[in-house]
């Protein structure tokens, strides 16, 4: 009835289907994962955009010049002067440690605790709306 030769037909044919099967597999869950990262860059760019605006709106001038005028107590700022500026010869040789910049801070945050918003706190800065 059947010769050695057709089972071995039979046998090539149905691995090959099994092999055109299983690399159609793999290609389409390759494509899936390749529509993933580009959803997942879409979001992203859509993520920057959003926060280009956000920054956009909270460094306007005009926001800027109310909130110095806001916290111009607590911040003691004042406008620079030409006397202001220096040059390199009158830096301080030495850079100041991270650990230095933290307790001078600390220093001045207890000094002017009373005059703080908040109990102390440093005023928060959400959404453009200091709390």
């Amino acid at each position: 009835m059947f010769r050695t030769s057709d089972i071995v037909l039979i046998a090539v044919m149905v691995s090959a289907a099994a092999l055109t099967y299983k690399t159609k597999r793999e290609a389409e869950d390759q494509l899936a994962a390749v529509q993933k990262i580009h959803t997942q860059i879409r979001y992203e760019e859509e993520t920057i955009d959003l926060l280009k605006a956000d920054w956009s709106l909270l460094t306007q001038p005009s926001r800027l010049q109310k909130l110095t005028e806001l916290y111009k107590s607590q911040l003691a700022l004042e406008p620079v002067s030409g006397r202001q500026i220096v040059g390199l010869s009158d830096l301080p040789a030495k850079a100041l440690d991270i650990q230095d910049i933290l307790n001078g801070r600390q220093g001045t945050m207890a000094d002017n605790s009373d005059k703080a918003p908040s109990g102390g706190k440093d005023p928060v800065v959400t959404g453009g709306i200091a709390q």
